[in-house]
């Protein structure tokens, strides 16, 4: 059944493909579909067009409904086109002509907009919050591991020391920066689209400023044409965030393939946190970490899929919109999953110690030598050269007294900085505010 439906029926094969994977991907927006029809029918109340007694039927059975969703007792029926026709109809058959008001002042189109901007801001805090867990393993291993030294490398030859402490603080910085952008995502999304109607407002004098508080948004999309144009614009911006996410993972990942490797071997897992070989018994396979590059490599494609979707769109709604579920919403979970599974292991991490000590690293502390030389006077360029010399004769010997004491170096991670710095980012989310406001709503 189609609300928008009247004296003749659209042809079954067209039906199947423009309703296409709505009714699944609906099923996660149905939460979010009962907080903003109580945000809203409350405002009806306000400016008359619902009485109080209606509200009251309303509001009491749409938190029925929120609690069926909640315990898996909710469902989109077959012939029913979404989530916003199965909550009005359900709400008509329970209380009556109350529930046919609901949608007065509204159209799909801002609905749908609604919808999306709550799920977003719930998904994106379930994004930060790992970031977070992952951010605080990571910041306890630099800590932990910040005098064990290891090779670093340019062009992927040895280069010069660096040590796990900050290797680990490296990723755990980096998520800092993921999460600035993750913000602007945030902000994007915490604006209100409700009143916007099909994108050119409507004739009833609704109070758009209400519903902003209600739902807890920090402001408007005060521009109706503009509400509907941010459609797209949100998802891609949100796609960009985690984007950079995906792309800390997978450099992670990257790094961890490297390192637990036999020529490397600067680390390992559990045996049963690795995979074997049908054929080669000797095999411990990081396929975990293989799949968390693989995924977050797909996730950094999400901005470019989502730009060309919608690339050269004119204002207004197109159906084009609606496939962008298809892309963004297993990508919350895709990316959720890889940053759980990534801090799981790495609560299982051994490292070795003592990995400098082998011979082949020995030219790792060249620029510790030239550096020794300076220190007693000699010109830098001079100094260069005689070490150069010296390697080239095969008489240069390392002195392996690593003495980095800079902001930031082995000898002064700052770690306590950079978890400071990542506490003002998450902070700045105020996501206490959006939860106290949803709650008021369904408690």
């Amino acid at each position: 059944m189609k609300l928008w439906e009247k004296d003749s029926q659209i042809e079954n094969i067209v039906e199947k493909f423009t309703v296409g994977k709505d009714r699944e991907l609906d099923h996660q927006l149905a939460r979010a579909d009962v907080i903003g029809s109580l945000a809203h029918t409350q405002m009806l109340e306000s400016i008359g067009l619902l009485t109080s007694e209606e509200l009251d039927h309303i509001h009491k059975e749409l938190k029925t409904i929120y609690r069926e969703i909640d315990e898996g007792d909710f469902k989109i029926e077959e012939n029913v086109e979404d989530i916003h026709s199965q909550i009005e109809i359900l709400l008509t058959e329970r209380i009556g002509d109350a529930g046919k008001k609901i949608h007065s002042g509204r159209s799909r189109n801002d609905q749908v907009l609604v919808d999306l901007k709550i799920f977003f801001r719930s998904e994106i805090e379930k994004i930060v919050n790992n970031c977070r867990l992952l951010f605080d393993q990571l910041n306890e291993l630099s800590e932990k591991y910040q005098h064990v030294l290891i090779p670093g490398y340019t062009h992927l030859q040895i280069a010069m020391p660096s040590s796990f402490g900050l290797w680990f603080g490296a990723y755990a910085e980096s998520l800092i920066d993921d999460l600035e952008l993750m913000l602007a995502a945030w902000k994007i999304s915490n604006k209100n689209p409700l009143g916007s109607a099909a994108g050119y407002g409507s004739s009833f004098p609704l109070n758009r400023t209400l519903t902003t508080e209600l739902l807890g948004f920090e402001s408007l999309n005060y521009n109706v044409v503009y509400a509907q144009m941010g459609r797209g614009k949100t998802e891609r911006i949100i796609a960009q965030g985690m984007s950079s996410i995906a792309a800390t993972l997978a450099k992670f990942s990257m790094d961890v393939c490297l390192y637990i490797n036999q020529n490397f071997g600067f680390i390992s897992f559990p045996d049963e946190l690795t995979t074997g070989s049908s054929i080669m018994p000797h095999k411990k396979n990081p396929d975990v970490f293989e799949l968390i590059r693989s995924r977050c490599n797909k996730i950094q494609a999400l901005p470019n899929e989502i730009a060309m979707m919608t690339t050269n769109l004119p204002s207004g709604y197109h159906r084009d919109l609606q496939l962008l579920k298809e892309n963004l919403f297993p990508a919350f979970e895709s990316l959720n999953e890889c940053l759980l599974i990534c801090k799981y292991m790495l609560e299982h991490i051994t490292i070795k110690d003592d990995i400098l000590s082998d011979p082949k690293y020995d030219y790792l502390f060249s620029v510790e030598v030239v550096n020794n030389e300076v220190l007693q006077g000699v010109p830098f360029r001079e100094a260069y050269k005689n070490i150069g010399r010296a390697i080239e004769a095969g008489t240069f010997q390392p002195s392996r007294s690593v003495k980095h004491t800079h902001e930031g170096s082995i000898g002064n991670l700052c770690n306590a900085e950079i978890r400071k710095n990542f506490d003002e980012v998450y902070k700045s989310f105020n996501f206490d505010k959006v939860r106290n406001a949803v709650n008021n709503l369904v408690k």
